[in-house]
């Protein structure tokens, strides 16, 4: 897979796709711009090299329909403020117009498309909104890591009609992280994986089984597996029609010598809500009608000595409901582990990625993914189509 780095770009159209799919307020402010910050040094990279620089990306999921609410405008504001040059917003992302605006382009500058997925044809990978993107580029960089699981127009179609194609700094360090963790890691690793459902995450599961040294499993998905050791979960939240699933997993981490950790505690709350009557209690004793919504303080400690000789850990999905502060103190505790710990810690998922931010633990994580899906796809074993495409 070819770099950003080896492309001379002095004078040439780049197209570069970003993730720029940020969350807003009301007003159309961005709250946070991480998946902004993280292309800068590719788009720098651009500029400084004179590139004529076309950024494109989606935001929500307008399903083919212009919707003034997702326009990226507040985005080009924004990128303007921090790069402190102007960022020219495009009318749309293909057609007449925006050849013209595309055409006056000098050296060092920059056109923001409107977002891609105003168009139903974007993610069918149609081929002809495919070829219209990719006229528009001489040269074709993917870095938006997040988005690179969907066989997109912007993302698959693009690549594979435009000779000169490479990835950005930002795919490539995601995935260098990734292989780090994966191919080669150092030992022990130590897979977390937390979150609602099992079925969400089932493939991670089992592909992870064959690559881990252990694996702590929590969140409302730890219920499905306690249950089906046949432990009472009370009202806690259990997929069912998983529970043979689960005991088969658990058996098969047992034959290959994987240690797994289960919730051993639980913060059990009468309802689901912030204001709700909630107590400690083992995974034995939680009352018939109340719910598990995060771990306690014996499975903090678990989960503490099982990563403390860690040299490698990949964390997606939360332990607990942490948006309530009433269940959030395991996972901020999780938070705080990975934070202290000397392993190499990767962690992946918007959920994660919040929990993290809310720790205010940013900075002590040897890395956070910008991607969800993608991050996810990768721990299931899967090729990401937007990078496999590069390569051929």
């Amino acid at each position: 897979m070819k770099s950003i780095r080896d492309f001379a770009v002095s004078g040439k159209k780049v197209l570069l796709r970003a993730d720029f799919n940020v969350p807003m307020d009301a007003q159309g402010r961005i709250t946070d711009d991480i998946r902004i910050s993280m292309v800068l040094p590719t788009i720098r990279h651009i500029l400084k090299e004179q590139g004529r620089l076309i950024l494109c990306s989606h935001l929500g999921r307008p399903k083919g329909k212009r919707v003034a609410e997702l326009s990226l405008a507040p985005v080009a504001s924004h990128l303007a403020g921090l790069l402190g040059v102007k960022v020219t917003m495009a009318p749309d992302c293909v057609g007449p117009e925006v050849i013209k605006l595309i055409e006056k382009m000098a050296a060092g500058d920059i056109v923001l498309l409107e977002n891609l997925r105003f168009h139903p044809e974007e993610t069918v990978n149609d081929p002809v909104f495919s070829e219209q993107l990719a006229r528009l580029a001489d040269v074709y960089i993917n870095d938006a890591f997040a988005a690179s699981h969907r066989a997109h127009a912007s993302v698959v179609g693009v690549a594979e009609r435009v000779a000169e194609k490479g990835a950005g700094f930002l795919l490539q360090t995601e995935m260098e992280y990734f292989q780090k963790a994966m191919a080669d890691p150092v030992r022990p690793l130590v897979a977390v994986i937390g979150g609602a459902k099992v079925s969400s995450k089932l493939g991670a599961l089992e592909n992870m089984l064959a690559k881990v040294d252990g694996m702590i499993i929590g969140g409302a998905m730890a219920n499905t597996f306690l249950k089906s050791m046949g432990v009472n979960v009370g009202a806690s939240k259990v997929e069912d029609d998983l529970l043979d699933t689960a005991k088969k997993f658990i058996d098969a981490a047992d034959a290959k010598g994987v240690r797994l950790y289960l919730p051993v505690d639980f913060v059990v709350a009468d309802r689901f809500a912030a204001d709700a009557v909630t107590k400690n209690v083992t995974f034995r004793d939680i009352p018939a009608d109340w719910m598990a919504l995060d771990i306690g303080p014996a499975s903090t400690i678990l989960f503490q000595e099982a990563l403390q000789d860690a040299r490698t850990i990949i964390w997606n999905g939360p332990v607990g409901a942490f948006e309530m502060d009433a269940f959030a103190r395991g996972t901020m505790a999780l938070c705080r582990t990975l934070a202290a710990s000397h392993a190499l810690s990767i962690v992946g998922g918007g959920d994660s990625n919040a929990a993290v931010k809310k720790s205010g633990e940013e900075k002590n994580i040897s890395y956070m993914s910008t991607g969800g899906g993608a991050f996810l796809e990768l721990m299931e074993g899967k090729v990401l189509p937007g990078v496999a495409v590069l390569d051929r």
